[in-house]
C-alpha cells in the first residue's frame, strides 16, 4: 500500500452553509495554521488528493487553496517531492518559525489624540434592527418604492458609455445631478441656489464628517439639540467638536438657553423641519433668533433636513436655509429617506462664501459616490418620478400616521402618543414612573422594536418617552404593535 505522507490537518472545519467559498475557507484555515506554528518551517503538507479526502472537499478546491499560498510565498512546491512550508517564515534568530505573539503581548495601535478623545465621548449607539416593522425609526416604506421605473432607468444607463459608467466622475458630484438637486430645492423647499453650491456626498454622515473637518478645531463648541440625532453628533465629535447640549421645546432649539451655555459657539446643529427625535417643527421666531445668535457669535449653522419632504400639515415651514440672508446656514440633504438607505447618497448645499473651500476639498481628497448611481437619480428626478414618489409617500405616511393616532386612543393613560406634522416617526410620552428601558426590553421580546428617548440624549432630560417609527410599518402592524405595547407589564403601575 502506498504511504500517505504529510501532516495531519484534521482540525480544519468547512462550513457548508457559509457565504464564503470553500476554497477561501480552506486557504484561510491553512494560512492560520502556518502563521500560528501548527505547521513548522519545512513541514510537508499531505498530497492534494489525500487532503481533499480527509476534509471532504474536491481536489480542485485543495489545489486552488495551495496555489494561493504558494503565490504568497508561504508554501513551496517541489516537483516530485510535494509541498512544504516555506523557510521564508523562519526567524533569523534560531531558525524558529514566525509566530503571532500572545494577544496580551501584542502592542496596541497608537491612535491620534483627537480620535482617542472622540472614543471617550461618542454617544452610545446600539444599532437597532433595520427591517420593515413596528416601530422601527429612520426606515422609509421600502415596499412602496417604484422599482419598475428605477430598473428601467438603471438598465438604460448600464448600457451606456463605459467611461462614464465605470470611470472617475467629477469629485464635486455629477453636474446634471447637481442641477437636478438645485432645481428641486428651489421648487420644493423654497431655497434659491445654484448647482455650483451643491456638493454630492456618500450620504449625510459623510457630509457631517466633512463639515466637522472643514469648520472645527479641537474643542470648538457646537450647540447640539438635546435630545438629538446620534450619528451626526458622533461625526462631529470625531472631528474635535465639544457638543453643548441645548434643550429643545415645542418651538425647537432653545436659543436663549444656548446663548447662556455657550455664547462663543462655533457651530449649531439643528433639525428644524422635524426635530430628531421629538418631532417638533421649529417656529419662525425661533429660527430668526437662531440666525441672529449665529451672526452675533460669527458662527455657522448646519441644517439637517433629513425628512422634511414628508410634511402632511397645512402649515408648512420653509427650510431654515430659505430665510438665511447672511450665508450662515449650511444645508445637508439625503436620499436615504426620500429613496432608500442603501443608495448612500447625500449632499451639502454650501453658502457662497464656502464654495471655493469645498471645491478645493472635494477636488483634493474626496471621492464621490458612483457616477452611475448619480446619473440614475438625476434622471429619476428630471423625468418627474421623484416628485411623483414624494407625493405618494406623503399620502402613505399620512395614512399610517392617522392609523397610529387612532389606535393610540386605546392605550393606557401611562403612555400618550404625541401628534406630529411631518416625517415618519413621533414620540410617545410615558408616565414618569414607567421604566422606559424595561418597557423597550419587554416589547423587543414580543418582536416590537422601539427606542427610549434617553438613547438620543447627551444629558438627561425631563421627558420620559419612547420614539415610534411608523413609516415602514403597515397599518395592521401598527395596530398590533400598539396592542402589544398596551399590555406590557412595565405600563401597569
Amino acid at each position: 500500500m502506498k504511504q500517505q505522507a504529510g501532516a495531519l490537518l484534521s482540525s480544519i472545519r468547512i462550513e457548508r452553509g457559509s457565504d464564503r467559498k470553500i476554497s477561501v475557507q480552506l486557504y484561510m484555515a491553512l494560512r492560520e495554521i502556518i502563521l500560528t506554528g501548527g505547521l513548522g518551517v519545512g513541514r510537508r503538507l499531505p498530497a492534494s488528493r489525500t487532503l481533499a479526502k480527509e476534509i471532504g472537499v474536491s481536489r480542485t478546491t485543495v489545489i486552488d487553496a495551495i496555489d494561493r499560498l504558494v503565490s504568497e510565498g508561504m508554501l513551496v512546491s517541489r516537483v516530485g517531492a510535494g509541498t512544504y512550508v516555506s523557510d521564508v517564515l523562519a526567524q533569523p534568530e534560531g531558525g524558529k518559525q514566525a509566530q503571532s505573539p500572545p494577544k496580551e503581548a501584542q502592542a496596541k495601535p497608537q491612535l491620534s489624540e483627537r480620535f482617542t478623545t472622540a472614543l471617550e465621548n461618542f454617544a452610545p449607539r446600539q444599532r437597532l434592527p433595520h427591517k420593515s416593522q413596528a416601530f422601527i425609526t429612520a426606515l422609509p416604506a421600502l415596499e412602496a418604492f417604484p422599482m419598475t421605473h428605477w430598473a428601467r432607468i438603471s438598465a438604460r444607463h448600464l448600457r451606456g458609455n463605459r467611461d462614464e459608467i465605470m470611470g472617475y466622475g467629477p469629485p464635486q458630484g455629477l453636474d446634471r445631478l447637481r442641477r437636478s438637486i438645485a432645481s428641486h430645492l428651489n421648487a420644493a423647499r423654497g431655497i434659491k441656489c445654484r448647482p455650483e453650491q451643491i456638493f454630492v456626498t456618500g450620504g449625510a454622515q459623510q457630509a457631517f464628517s466633512i463639515l466637522g473637518r472643514v469648520l472645527l478645531n479641537s474643542g470648538d463648541k457646537v450647540w447640539y439639540e438635546n435630545p438629538g440625532a446620534i450619528g451626526a453628533g458622533n461625526a462631529l465629535v470625531a472631528n474635535g467638536a465639544q457638543l453643548v447640549p441645548v434643550p429643545v421645546d415645542g418651538d425647537g432649539l432653545d436659543v436663549e438657553r444656548g446663548s447662556q451655555l455657550a455664547p462663543d459657539f462655533r457651530l449649531a446643529f439643528v433639525t428644524p423641519s422635524h426635530q430628531q427625535p421629538l418631532g417638533h417643527v421649529m417656529s419662525l421666531p425661533r429660527r430668526l433668533a437662531l440666525l441672529d445668535a449665529a451672526r452675533s457669535a460669527n458662527a455657522m449653522i448646519v441644517e439637517d433636513d433629513y425628512d422634511g419632504e414628508f410634511h402632511f400639515s397645512d402649515r408648512v415651514q420653509p427650510a431654515l436655509k430659505s430665510i438665511d440672508t447672511q450665508d450662515r446656514v449650511i444645508y445637508v440633504g439625503t436620499f436615504s429617506k426620500t429613496l432608500f438607505p442603501s443608495i448612500r447618497l447625500g449632499f451639502i448645499l454650501s453658502p457662497d462664501s464656502l464654495v471655493p473651500v469645498f471645491d478645493q476639498v472635494f477636488t483634493s481628497w474626496i471621492s464621490g459616490p458612483s457616477t452611475a448611481t448619480q446619473a440614475i437619480v438625476s434622471d429619476f428626478m428630471d423625468e418627474g418620478q421623484f416628485a411623483t414618489h414624494i407625493r405618494m409617500m406623503r399620502r402613505l405616511y399620512k395614512a399610517r400616521y392617522d392609523v397610529l393616532m387612532q389606535a393610540s386612543k386605546a392605550l393606557p393613560a401611562t403612555i400618550q402618543v404625541q401628534p406630529t406634522r411631518s416625517g415618519f416617526h413621533t414620540t410617545a410620552f410615558l408616565d414618569r414612573r414607567v421604566d422606559s428601558a424595561a418597557l423597550v426590553a419587554q416589547a423587543r421580546e414580543r418582536n416590537v422594536i422601539t427606542a427610549p428617548l434617553a438613547r438620543y440624549c447627551l444629558t438627561p432630560v425631563e421627558q420620559n418617552a419612547l420614539v415610534l417609527g411608523f413609516g415602514s410599518a403597515k397599518p395592521d402592524d401598527i395596530q398590533t404593535g400598539l396592542r402589544i405595547l398596551s399590555g406590557l407589564p412595565a405600563l401597569d403601575i
